[in-house]
């Protein structure tokens, strides 16, 4: 693993023995950073699959170590997944995914809503469709121009939108979608039975 600090960019690259030509740059959720757990294990699985990670603190993160981001600045999170992704391309990535936990995720996939250049496929961790008990308030606004495969992977337990909802959603996206159910996990996806390798396995990957 090679620490990485170059403009926006911030965060730790993990380089596989066996490049397949494709990369994935992962980020966090809105009260995380580079370093949670899930993070770790997501980019350990996919490493040692031939993939080039960057696990990437996002500019909010970057800006103070704590506390969540501001709604206002979410477009220079974009902005920074946008760089992120151009230094994997850099590194003769033939094929990238972007990737996030829930907050992380969602501004990927608006990254890739609105630029579908953007990324290959999007790997989606516990998106967080809406505030738990507030299931009027969808966050889904920007799915109909979603045009890049994704893989939502979402705990039976998750308070941000049931496994119902997610499959509702999903019907708004006209790319290919698919959805993977994670049973008694939360939004953490802590508990539960994860298998990583099927995520690796994708198809849409």
């Amino acid at each position: 693993m090679i620490p990485i600090q170059q403009g926006t960019i911030r965060g730790v690259l993990h380089e596989p023995a066996a490049p397949s030509g494709k990369g994935l740059v992962l980020t966090h959720g809105a009260g995380a950073n580079s370093k949670a757990p899930l993070l770790v294990a997501v980019a350990s699985a996919f490493c040692e699959a031939g993939w080039f990670v960057l696990r990437c603190d996002l500019p909010f993160r970057q800006a103070r170590p704590f506390g969540p981001p501001a709604p206002a600045a979410a477009a220079r999170d974009r902005a920074g997944l946008r760089d992120a992704a151009g230094f994997l391309r850099a590194r003769a990535v033939a094929r990238l995914l972007l990737g996030g936990h829930s907050y992380g995720g969602r501004q990927a996939s608006m990254l890739a809503a609105e630029d579908p250049e953007a990324a290959d496929a999007l790997l989606l961790l516990s998106y967080p469709l809406h505030p738990p008990q507030k299931p009027q308030q969808l966050r889904t606004r920007h799915f109909p121009a979603l045009r890049t495969p994704a893989l939502f992977v979402h705990g039976t337990k998750d308070p941000f939108g049931s496994i119902a909802e997610m499959e509702e959603a999903r019907k708004l996206i006209p790319a290919q979608t698919r959805l993977i159910a994670i049973e008694k996990a939360a939004h953490d996806l802590a508990r539960g039975k994860f298998d990583l390798a099927a995520l690796v396995d994708c198809e849409l990957f």
